[in-house]
């Protein structure tokens, strides 16, 4: 698929997502459209596999009806397969095509739809939804199916006023959605995946605030994933406790041939089943990622699961925790002999990512820059980590208002336990490199470049980044703020005094010989104006 195609099927899509944009806030026709998105993806993934069974039988599995000969046995051997493989099972009757056929009703043109028209689908859609789940239920598959499909209510007022209107939009979308093409029998192209994260990037961009619960932008993203697959051809395991969308899990994906297992933590129930979707919607396979729901720092879910050898993470910033003192003995914390203050909870995320990361492993993780020079409680966590441990391996500063929803700067700290160059701690300023968007800052594939070149071969570059000695580290007391280590000043131009005091007088001598024109002009004019 070219670039221009690409771009042309994320237009049909966001203008799809616009049918329902009227009706509600941008984070909750998001649900509604990507939910609906999954719902078709899951449809034709169900059809080719179940064509693919029955090919020998020389029958489509659309074309199996109650009145077709066996269709008890085709069908019970197909979802015994499917449960297996997929993890879920669709009747033909609750494939996303036939449902939007349904919609359609007397409707000719998707393009020219009439809402008269159309035949009242949303019980059947719902009982859909909710028999996708149940078909999972006792199976591997169950909890990573379960109540997918919650935050779809289609009886939400919001939708429409009563129920044929509510009907009458749904048909539509699903009406335009089943004209695209996905191209999933190529399997070398990730149509949908693209157009997926296309669709949560356009949804973050209007977003506010609440985009930083389920985004990273996707350039920072890919800084994270190719920092830690650094000298990785594959990975066993990468893990993001805070993992939103699941996003930054699938782009470390994309720079490495293989990753074994994902594993993710998030709180928000919402963005939970979002990442969930965005996981099966790449191919991941149910068995291949564990995705839980739950408080990281309160209720850590993946705390008996083998250390992660790639750990990525964009927290909250400076976000709230309890900092109870039961967590001094806390495996995670116990060690530093304090706690990160219950108003910055940064610290606490670097520590319990520190406690799952492999001998071998390589972490990163965004922060704000007040993580680097903050006294106390992070000042002494700073310092253990360095100083006791030699964790810190990198500090690389961002641009300011590259996030969505906040303008402020932020840096990536990049921390091994097993350092290749243990004397020294790399400083990376990179935060006058960006291009200007509208209102927003990005960084482009050479800005990108310019960093992972950096890290990877610990460059010191004039006014760019610094290779600075723990003596030196120790010295500023640990304070990692980066421009006490790279220098970016610019030295200004020498004024020669002399050559300005001449101007002033040239300028001065022009004034006074202007001053006698005007006067004579105003003579002649009758005009005589008094000395001020």
């Amino acid at each position: 698929m070219s670039e221009d195609q690409k771009r042309i099927l994320e237009h049909q899509l966001w203008n799809i997502a616009n049918t329902l944009r009227g009706k509600m806030n941008a984070d909750e026709f998001r649900d509604y459209i990507l939910g609906f998105i999954f719902y078709k993806y899951l449809s034709e993934k169900m059809e080719m596999f179940a064509n693919d069974i029955l090919l020998q039988d020389k029958i489509q599995f659309r074309e199996i009806t109650p009145k077709t000969r066996q269709a008890d046995e085709f069908l019970e051997a197909i979802k015994e397969e499917a449960l297996e493989k997929l993890g879920y099972f669709l009747k033909p009757e609750e494939l996303f095509s036939e449902v939007a056929k349904r919609g359609m009703g007397d409707n000719t043109e998707v393009d020219q739809f009439d809402e008269t028209k159309t035949n009242f689908i949303l019980e059947d859609l719902q009982k859909i939804l909710t028999n996708i789940q149940l078909s999972t239920m006792g199976t591997e598959s169950e909890e990573d199916f379960d109540n997918l499909f919650e935050d779809m209510d289609l009886n939400s007022t919001k939708l429409g006023r009563n129920p044929e209107s509510r009907n009458a939009i749904i048909a539509k979308v699903l009406s335009h959605l089943d004209k695209i093409d996905f191209k999933l029998k190529n399997t070398e192209l990730d149509v949908l995946g693209d157009a997926y994260e296309y669709l949560i990037g356009q949804f973050a961009s209007g977003a506010g605030k609440k985009a930083g619960e389920f985004y990273t932008p996707q350039e920072v993203s890919k800084i994270l994933a190719k920092i830690v697959t650094t000298g990785k051809h594959k990975l066993k395991s990468v893990y993001d406790p805070t993992c939103g969308s699941g996003s930054l899990l699938l782009r470390v994906a994309r720079e490495v041939k293989d990753v074994a297992m994902f594993y993710g933590q998030e709180m928000n129930r919402t963005t939970y089943n979002l990442a969930r979707m965005n996981m099966i919607l790449h191919g991941v396979h149910y068995r291949n990622f564990d995705i839980k729901q739950e408080d990281t720092l309160e209720h850590p879910q993946h705390i008996d699961d083998l250390p992660f050898e790639a750990i990525v993470a964009n927290p909250p910033f400076s976000a709230n925790w309890s900092a109870n003192p039961i967590f001094t003995s806390d495996d995670r914390f116990s060690q530093y002999g304090k706690l990160a203050p219950a108003s910055k909870a940064d610290f606490a995320f670097v520590q319990h990512m520190i406690y799952h990361l492999a001998e071998n492993g390589i972490m990163a993780v965004v922060l704000p820059h007040g993580v680097l020079f903050r006294g106390a409680a992070e000042q002494h966590i700073r310092k253990f980590l360095i100083e006791n441990k030699n964790y810190l391996d990198a500090v690389i500063g961002l641009p300011a208002n590259i996030f969505y929803g906040t303008g402020i700067p932020t840096c990536i700290m990049v921390f091994k336990k097993c350092r290749e160059n243990p004397e020294d701690i790399l400083f990376i300023d990179a935060s006058n490199d960006f291009d200007k968007v509208k209102t927003q800052n990005i960084l482009r594939d050479e800005h990108i470049d310019k960093i992972i070149d950096t890290y990877r071969n610990r460059t010191s570059l004039e006014k760019y980044s610094y290779r600075a000695t723990l003596e030196e580290i120790a010295t500023n007391d640990y304070n990692l703020n980066i421009p006490r280590y790279v220098d970016t000043f610019e030295e200004e131009e020498a004024i020669d005094i002399e050559a300005v005091m001449r101007e002033i007088k040239q300028l001065e001598a022009k004034r006074s010989e202007l001053d006698k024109e005007i006067d004579v002009y105003f003579k002649e004019l009758g005009l005589v104006f008094e000395n001020i």
